[in-house]
């Protein structure tokens, strides 16, 4: 009466099509939705002198009085 399904043969095509455009929309997401590879600074106001004396004083090449000093004069 249908001719043996053959009426339907053009379901296959369009449901690979579809799902490429499915694919297509979830990886374009994906990139525009992670995060940046910058690296930005964690306090961009800071001048650099204090980042260096910052720096020091966490890896510990000088102590809390030196820091406290340096760091009040500091503009």
């Amino acid at each position: 009466m249908m001719g043996n399904g053959m009426g339907w043969m053009w379901i296959w095509p369009a449901l690979i099509v579809l799902g490429l455009l499915v694919l297509g929309y979830l990886a374009l997401m994906v990139t525009q939705t992670r995060p940046s590879d910058a690296v930005t600074p964690p306090h961009p106001d800071r001048s650099p002198a204090r980042t260096i004396l910052d720096e020091r004083y966490a890896r510990g090449e000088i102590g809390d009085e030196e820091y406290r000093r340096r760091k009040g004069d500091l503009p």
